[in-house]
């Protein structure tokens, strides 16, 4: 093997080390930018939990199992004047609330973390009354 051959044989393997190691450096480059936006996600995540827990620790108490906030208060307090029970498009147009299908769908929903807080029962599907009180 005489040394021009050996010198194109180098530059080849340099050009080929050259493209290799520039398309690592794109990935890398990508990658980088992948792990950033999944970490700025996984910041978010962490807040948001932080936030609702702080949110809805406010909402329930530890010791008793009653519902703390003006919302459900105000829903006991309705409930608490009949017998037979009401459903959530009922309770809001006591509340003085527009029985439109987001206000009825939150209703609902206040409804039933009730229920699975014992604190009201729904006997007939969608007509909420309150628990009987145990002893």
């Amino acid at each position: 093997m005489n040394l021009p051959t050996i010198l194109d044989l180098i530059a080849e393997r340099e050009a080929t080390a050259s493209q290799t190691a520039n398309r690592l450096g794109e990935q890398i480059t990508t990658l980088t930018a992948e792990l950033a936006q999944i970490e700025r996600e996984l910041a978010d995540l962490v807040t948001t939990r932080t936030t609702l827990r702080g949110l809805t620790a406010a909402e329930f108490t530890a010791d008793d199992p009653t519902i703390a906030s003006a919302p459900y208060q105000q829903i006991l307090a309705i409930l608490d004047t009949t017998a037979t029970g009401m459903r959530a498009k009922d309770i809001c147009i006591a509340l003085g609330v527009e029985p439109s299908p987001k206000h009825v769908e939150g209703a609902r929903a206040k409804l039933k973390r009730m229920v699975n807080r014992q604190i009201l029962t729904e006997d007939k599907p969608g007509v909420f009354i309150l628990a009987p009180k145990r002893t």
